[in-house]
């Protein structure tokens, strides 16, 4: 796996399914690490992860600017929040253990799953609400090809769930996104298109503090660490252009039900391999 060419392909694959989903890819680098790398401590691999799902997340929302489809008011305001959590994360690996890690990012993985699966994908037409609330915020926003979404949430809602992911993105090196996208989908009522788009640009923020983190506590030092961050750049960045394209040629609900059947499979192997 560590030849260049191999790392640029697996960078690619990552990066566009990553981008398709809005999910940063690390769901599906951090088990292949483990599978690969049994030798790395979870603070290697999820700093691998993270500085891969941070160039992804950074290629994928200058795509998804292109469409327009980023909401910038609700992304920076929910980014700010994750900031904290994700400074404490990086400095939290280091204290778990590699069984318990990997037991958690498999549980992880099949109840996200499960809930994606199951849960009826919200329509574009929203339950009518109180305005009354000075917690609720209405966003209209209009794409490159001209669709108009309206959309109203919770922005305390998204703040607290923005600071869990913070904190759980570095800890797993996931990006948060598996987690994001369905809570601004299912939670925050937000159209899946703007939900993918909105999560890869709170991600290319979060990412990058924890990256700045990682740097800081040495943990790129390792030259072999290095050359597998590069490849695996080198990849994920062309990747995610081409995620950022397929996003608006497949249906929200179909990206849904995709990122459920591959986080629930990744899932139950890596539960399989500790049990």
């Amino acid at each position: 796996m560590d030849s260049y060419i191999i790392l640029i392909i697996i960078g690619f694959a990552v990066g566009t399914l990553g981008t398709l989903i809005g999910a940063g890819g690390g769901f599906l680098l951090v088990p292949l690490l483990i599978f690969t790398h049994s030798e790395l401590s979870p603070e290697i691999i999820t700093a691998i992860s993270i500085a891969i799902v941070g160039c992804n997340a950074i290629s994928g929302s200058l795509a998804y600017a292109r469409f327009k489809r980023i909401d910038y008011k609700a992304g920076l305001l929910f980014a700010a929040f994750t900031i904290p959590g994700s400074i404490a994360g990086v400095y939290t690996t280091q204290y778990i253990p590699k069984t318990i890690f990997n037991i958690l990012f498999g549980v992880l993985l099949i109840a996200l799953a499960s809930f994606l699966f199951f849960k009826k994908i919200s329509s574009s037409t929203q339950p009518a609400l109180s305005m009354n609330n000075k917690n609720l915020k209405t966003h209209l926003l209009t794409d490159k090809e001209g669709t108009t979404y309206q959309y109203t949430y919770n922005q305390y809602t998204g703040i607290f769930i923005s600071i869990i992911v913070g904190y759980l993105s570095p800890v797993l090196g996931i990006g948060g996104g598996i987690i994001h996208v369905p809570a601004l989908v299912n939670w925050l009522r937000f159209p899946v298109l703007i939900a993918t788009a909105t999560s890869h640009f709170i991600l290319a923020i979060m990412a990058t503090v924890s990256v700045v983190v990682h740097i800081a506590k040495g943990n790129y030092n390792d030259p072999h660490i290095l050359r597998m961050v590069v490849g695996l750049s080198m990849g994920v960045i062309a990747g995610a252009q081409l995620g950022a394209l397929l996003s608006h040629k497949i249906k929200g609900n179909i990206i849904i039900r995709a990122l459920a059947v591959c986080l629930g499979l990744v899932g139950m192997r890596i539960l399989f391999t500790v049990l």
